[in-house]
């Protein structure tokens, strides 16, 4: 079985009962019991349910936000920002093949944006991306929660804010793309963090968005074990939900690709080869990305 992504430790903290980000409903069903197997190796549990209206899958009840603000920070914000730095290089190439399956350089292209486009990386971890866009053209600002990861950024010369994107006072219709990668399943409040992303859009902006896939074949074969089904993730999106939650809010869902049929050490490797073929066009990838746009743009863009 593969190794679950990195995550906090399972706490003590307090939940309390919060409505569907997707729907408001209040009624859920059990969905699976995950029990840890992290870097505390403490075996807590923790438990994902269903909303009975819409289907999303969300841990609730759910910690505050300041419960989760305090993972990375003070408690565990060091460790993160290690991780992240560890894998920098792997990561950053994994959201280059993401942004190139959404038709991000395309769009580069069409719109002639990198000698004038800005771009906001919300969740930007140790600026890789961030440095990469900046090389080509683009002007850069990120957003990051952890405080050591955003004071990372900084010494590397980036204009990364600490804190919640929504607290950061951004001007309306100010940025030609925002970005958020392997973000959105960590937020209390998915919904207000995408009317957010709406705001600060020009029009005609694209909004990218990455999350594990929870309809993917890993995430069906393997459920509790699932790789994604982490304490972080407070939710855990298909490519149904997702396009819903974002359509909701008045952005339109131009293209959603999935990739990743089976993670390494899964399966013998023809077998892997085959099933990591197929997720792209067949569309049980284990990740996935979306491109969304505000309905004023014109369509078109591949």
């Amino acid at each position: 079985m593969a190794v679950k992504t990195w995550s906090t430790p399972v706490s003590g903290e307090q939940g309390r009962l919060v409505p569907c980000t997707l729907c408001g409903g209040l009624e859920f069903s059990p969905c699976f019991t995950c029990t840890e197997a992290g870097p505390s190796g403490s075996g807590a549990s923790f438990s994902y349910v269903r909303c009975k209206h819409c289907g999303l899958v969300q841990i609730n009840p759910q910690p505050s936000p300041g419960s989760i603000a305090a993972r990375y920070g003070e408690l565990y914000g060091a460790d993160y920002l290690a991780y992240e730095q560890a894998n920098e290089g792997a990561f950053l190439r994994l959201q280059e093949l993401a942004l190139r399956d959404a038709g991000f350089f395309n769009l580069e292209r069409k719109l002639n944006l990198p000698g004038s486009g800005r771009v906001l990386d919300i969740g930007c971890a140790t600026g890789a991306l961030l440095r990469m866009l900046k090389n080509r053209g683009w002007t850069v600002e990120g957003v990051e929660l952890s405080g050591p990861q955003a004071e990372y950024c900084k010494s590397r010369g980036l204009d990364v804010r600490q804190g919640a994107v929504e607290e950061c006072s951004f001007s309306p219709a100010s940025f030609d793309v925002v970005l958020a990668s392997h973000l959105i399943e960590h937020l209390n409040n998915p919904d207000t963090f995408v009317r957010e992303v709406r705001r600060i859009l020009k029009p005609q902006g694209r909004f990218y968005v990455t999350t594990p896939n929870i309809h993917g074949l890993q995430a069906r074969l393997f459920k509790n074990r699932w790789r994604s089904a982490i304490f972080d993730h407070l939710y855990l999106f298909s490519t149904r939900t997702l396009r819903l939650l974002l359509e909701q809010r008045g952005f339109r869902a131009e293209r959603i690709v999935t990739w990743g049929g089976l993670a390494a050490g899964l399966a013998p490797g023809g077998i892997k080869k085959i099933l990591d073929a197929l997720a792209k066009p067949c569309g049980f990838g284990d990740v996935m990305i979306c491109r969304a746009v505000l309905p004023e743009a014109s369509g078109g863009l591949v």
